[in-house]
């Protein structure tokens, strides 16, 4: 019995033993856990040369998700970006080419619409912006020849209107009495007319008007009022005097400027100051009466650049019998001069501007998109001069290059059409993983602005 005990103890020491072992062998040759990370790798296009696409009959590079491009997968499956399935990208889109191919389909439901860069012959000149302003050579001054006070002021404020003759000021000259009085008694006592007429001189040299030495004449009474009259119809300007303040000779009490003529000062981009010469001839329009237009000749280019809107002024007298406009009244201009310049021409939709340089999408000979960068001139209506980068007959974007790429981004469609690289190409830019390998998402940078304050009301 107890050697029965005893082999059953052996026995059982043997069988823990051969588990242990077989557990040890299993542990030390079971096949590593799956990274999730080891499954993103790199692999080349030939490793998926060779896959056909069943439905099309095409030679499939890879596959990639249309909202992240620049990662490729090497087989079919769901992106892990997106709730959507990758889509296949064609060996006949890769290759040597440049830019991108999208198919007509796409093209269609995008909107995008093609033109074709044409050579015109146009006038010389371009498109600005004007301001209306008084015509100061016009404007009429009214000064005080005398000492005097003023009685009663007619114009109420400055820029009100007032008409030809209307009264200004009413001016008391005590300084003309003495010299009426004594043209008066020299005419009552009979004198010779040698010594009237040198009393009347005297009249005239005190500014004494001729209207008043007849009225003299006339009534025999002195006067020493005078009433200050607009000499033409338009607006007070100027007003600087008030009720009951006394004028000295040579004081000007207000200025009246015209409206029948106005200046048109236009507004010149500093990058077409060489293009403005004298003599252009104007055309301007405003909101008010599109119809409407004032036309003129440069009369002059003012010197000196603005230092705020980097603009160069000329000015032009224009017609305004019809009192339209008035002063400060922003303008549409066209410039022109008196030779035709042939311009090669684009739509100026076209133009893709980034801030440092000017981009035209270029459909090329097979279909692709390619962006060019053009160095651009002066508009022309609705089309922009192009100075470089396009040839006549080239078919550009006019509309829909926002929409190119699946992004609607400049910033991703432009570098990867610039970098000429098809999408089956090598390149650090692009990486083909495993469509059913989990993959970290891309990092993502904001910016902002804050405002440093004190900690618990600290100073």
């Amino acid at each position: 019995m107890n050697m029965k005990r005893i082999v059953q103890a052996v026995a059982s020491v043997f069988a823990g033993a051969a588990l242990l072992a077989a557990g040890y062998v299993a542990g030390t040759h079971r096949a590593p856990a799956a990274n999730p990370g080891s499954a993103v790798a790199s692999a080349s296009a030939s490793a998926t040369g060779g896959k056909i696409d069943p439905k099309t009959g095409k030679k499939v590079l890879y596959w990639h998700d249309p909202m992240v491009p620049a990662q490729h997968f090497d087989k079919p499956g769901k992106s892990p970006f997106m709730d959507m399935q990758l889509e296949p990208v064609y060996a006949d889109e890769g290759g040597g080419a440049t830019g991108i191919k999208v198919d007509p389909g796409l093209q269609q439901n995008l909107g995008i619409r093609y033109a074709t860069v044409r050579r015109q012959e146009t006038s010389d000149g371009f498109d600005a912006v004007g301001t209306t302003q008084f015509d100061e050579s016009q404007s009429d001054v009214v000064q005080s020849r005398v000492t005097g006070y003023i009685d009663h002021l007619y114009a109420s404020a400055p820029m009100q209107r007032i008409a030809k003759g209307a009264p200004i000021a009413s001016l008391f000259v005590p300084d003309w009495l003495a010299p009426q009085e004594e043209y008066l008694s020299l005419k009552r006592g009979g004198m010779d007319m040698g010594l009237l007429e040198a009393s009347r001189a005297r009249m005239r040299a005190m500014s004494i008007p001729d209207s008043v030495i007849a009225g003299l004449d006339r009534t025999g009474k002195a006067q020493t009022h005078i009433v200050l009259v607009s000499l033409e119809n338009g607006v007070i300007s100027e007003l600087n005097v008030r009720d009951g303040a006394m004028v000295t000779p040579g004081q000007t009490l207000a200025k009246v400027a015209g409206l029948s003529k106005l200046w048109l000062i236009v507004e010149i981009p500093e990058a077409l100051a060489l293009s403005a010469r004298p003599g252009m001839t104007v055309d301007a329009t405003f909101a008010g009466d599109p119809a409407q237009h004032f036309t003129g000749q440069i009369r002059e280019i003012l010197p000196g650049i603005s230092t705020g809107s980097r603009t160069l002024q000329a000015r032009l007298e224009i017609d305004n019998t019809a009192l339209k406009l008035t002063p400060g009244m922003l303008m549409r201009v066209r410039v022109s001069g008196q030779k035709a310049v042939s311009r090669l021409l684009v739509p100026s939709e076209a133009v893709i501007t980034t801030g440092k340089r000017s981009i035209v999408i270029v459909k090329n000979g097979d279909g692709r998109l390619q962006p060019v960068t053009v160095t651009v001139g002066n508009d022309v209506g609705n089309e922009t001069e192009v100075l470089s980068g396009l040839n006549d007959g080239d078919t550009v974007v006019a509309s829909g290059q926002f929409l190119i790429d699946s992004e609607a981004s400049l910033k991703s469609v432009l570098p990867r059409l610039e970098s000429g690289s098809a999408p089956g190409a090598t390149g650090s830019a692009s990486t083909t993983v495993s469509a059913s390998a989990p993959v970290a998402a891309a990092t993502r940078t904001y910016e902002t602005t804050g405002k440093v304050e004190p900690v618990g009301g600290a100073k």
